[in-house]
């Protein structure tokens, strides 16, 4: 009731507003519109002014008379005067010869003056007031719009399965789609659950990075409980007005009870569910539809089927009371896929295309480490496209390779003008980083080599896949990692006697590794188990911020500097060692621009070194 009457006071306040302008507009505005200035005299001047020939037109009008009279400088002057009781004045009038006279009725005059005075300007206002929302609308992305549709919510209703989504299209998230089946369940066979007096959970909440398939989890649950699914972004709530977007919360739950049981799904929930931390300038209209939304869950009978589900990257941020029993009951990781969910997601995508019958896909899987769902199904689709441009039929094991590298480094810039001294720079540089990682056992193997530049700004890049899934990173392999991310700058002062900014991108994830190595990993013989950092925001890049003293801060960049120095130490001297093959391999990747991994280690293995050029 108290967003209902704020809002009522809004629309008063305008209706006010535009009186005040037309009251106005009626006193000061339309007198210097409708009239110039008007001379008021006796009637016996109107008669001489007559006589003398001087007027020219004369209207006659209730209990007045204006008459326009000519001055001798030309100009024309309008006086008024009463009406008297002359029945001789039509015919002095009209024996003139000149002057042009009319009498208006009382009643004519009347309307005319409304019509001028209130009707036209209220149009005018209303006109005017509908520019200007309709401006403020586009100006908004049709807030304003969506503001005076008087609190209805904005959700998508699919009725029943309309989703076309069920468990089977969701492949990689098979934690969550176990967590999701028992309210599946519920909404199949409530009278199971209340026979033992059970409640079902009000609320779920999906987390996890972008692109990991949390609203599909959403539609899926509604396309396997054959029940009607409310969608709306959390984004939608906010509006210009206050009280509009928890009067839009209430009908959103209103048509929830009503179309029950259902499943209503609030994407991206940080946007109105953030923590109120009591700052009296925060924003008065989000915390109210989160005091609405809170609300609702605790008003809603848990035993009509309605289920809330809502999906947020930063579950950090929302509001305690948000996350309590009895409203988000159940917290639902969507995590990025390991290597059999990668797998299967590809399977599922590729399903919708036509594929050739010896496709690898656990070969793509591994060669796509930490990628998403939706990266997934991008790698799928555009290896359809790259076979349509080759004007073939199905997509080949070489499109999905090459797809893979589109995703992760841009398409390859085939105009690229590259000197034939930065070739042999780059192809000096990635073979440093493959030699070192293949002298090390704790490196992953070399997958493949290319000098060829990419859209992303790469000017070649050596790729490294590891034969299996890893969830934990040892310190060796993290100094091996350091050392191979040092081994192109090491290649270009080995051979080159110089450097160049190619080793920008290596130098600032070998420094971030070190530094996560020091701060958060606990790998640093000066602080052991010490966490010197704290990371926010993990699912969406994970930003870092130091929880230390200044003069801890300066001891742990002494460290980092120790532990990229000494990988680059490393790398120096296993280049060093392996002179011959670095030129090797380097002249055989000049003339191919692209080696593979196979390619690589069998050079490598070989006993013919290249002769060096002096």
């Amino acid at each position: 009731m108290k967003d209902d009457k704020s809002f009522v006071k809004q629309i008063v306040r305008y209706i006010g507003i535009s009186l005040i302008l037309l009251l106005v507009f009626n006193a000061v505005i339309m007198p210097m519109i409708g009239n110039t200035r008007i001379v008021e005299t006796n009637y016996s001047f109107f008669l001489s002014q007559i006589d003398e020939g001087k007027v020219t037109k004369v209207k006659i009008s209730g209990d007045e008379i204006k008459f326009e009279v000519k001055e001798e400088s030309g100009a024309t002057q309008v006086y008024s005067t009463g009406k008297m009781d002359d029945p001789e004045l039509v015919d002095r009038l009209y024996k003139s010869g000149e002057i042009d006279f009319t009498q208006d009725t009382e009643e004519n005059s009347i309307l005319l003056e409304f019509l001028v005075g209130w009707v036209l300007p209220l149009v005018f206002f209303i006109v005017l007031w509908n520019f200007i929302m309709k401006g403020m609308s586009k100006r908004m992305g049709g807030g304003m719009s969506n503001a005076m549709s008087f609190g209805k919510s904005n959700a998508k209703i699919y009725v029943k399965a309309q989703t076309g989504k069920t468990f089977s299209d969701v492949a990689g998230q098979d934690e969550a789609k176990e967590a999701l089946v028992e309210i599946v369940d519920f909404l199949h066979n409530p009278e199971k659950y209340a026979e033992i007096g059970a409640d079902l959970p009000k609320g779920a909440l999906l987390v996890g990075p972008p692109g990991t398939g949390k609203t599909l989890l959403a539609q899926a649950v509604a396309g396997e409980a054959n029940v009607p699914f409310f969608s709306i972004s959390g984004s939608e709530f906010v509006e210009m007005f206050v009280g509009m977007g928890a009067a839009k919360v209430r009908d959103l739950f209103s048509q929830a009870n009503e179309k029950a049981p259902c499943i209503v799904f609030i994407d991206e929930i940080d946007t109105i569910g953030k923590k109120r931390d009591g700052n009296i300038s925060g924003n008065d209209e989000r915390e109210q539809t989160l005091n609405q939304l809170l609300t609702e869950m605790d008003g809603f009978d848990g035993k009509k089927g309605v289920v809330i589900l809502a999906a947020t990257n930063r579950p950090e941020s929302l509001d305690p009371a948000l996350l309590r029993p009895g409203r988000f009951d159940r917290r639902i990781p969507a995590e990025l896929p390991d290597l059999a969910g990668r797998e299967a997601i590809l399977k599922v995508h590729a399903a919708k295309v036509k594929m050739d019958s010896d496709i690898d896909y656990n070969a793509i899987a591994r060669a796509t480490a930490g990628a998403s769902g939706a990266e997934l199904a991008n790698i799928i689709n555009e290896a359809a496209l790259r076979a349509v441009r080759d004007g073939r039929k199905t997509v080949a094991q070489s499109d999905l390779e090459e797809s893979v590298e589109v995703v992760i480094a841009g398409y390859q810039r085939k105009n690229a003008v590259i000197s034939q001294k930065e070739k042999e720079i780059i192809a000096y540089h990635e073979i440093g980083h493959a030699l070192v990682a293949a002298m090390q056992k704790d490196s992953a193997p070399v997958h493949k080599i290319t000098i060829i530049p990419r859209t992303s700004g790469a000017l070649g890049y050596t790729m490294q896949v590891d034969e299996g899934e890893k969830f934990l990173l040892t310190k060796e392999e993290a100094l091996a990692r350091i050392a191979v991310l040092t081994g192109g700058r090491s290649a270009e002062e080995l051979v080159f006697n110089s450097c160049t900014s190619g080793a920008s991108n290596d130098i600032e994830q070998a420094t971030k590794l070190a530094r996560a190595m020091v701060t958060r990993y606990g790998m640093s013989g000066e602080f052991d188990m010490i966490a010197l950092e704290t990371v926010t925001n993990q699912y969406l890049g994970g930003d870092t911020s130091l929880a230390c003293s200044p003069e801890t801060a300066t001891k742990i960049d002494t460290e980092v500097n120790s532990i990229v120095r000494k990988a680059h130490e490393k790398a120096s001297a296993i280049l060093s060692e392996n002179y011959g093959k670095l030129h090797e391999l380097a002249h055989f990747l000049l003339e191919k621009e692209t080696i593979t991994g196979e390619e690589f280690m069998s050079i490598l293995k070989s006993e013919t070194t290249a002769t060096v050029a002096e």
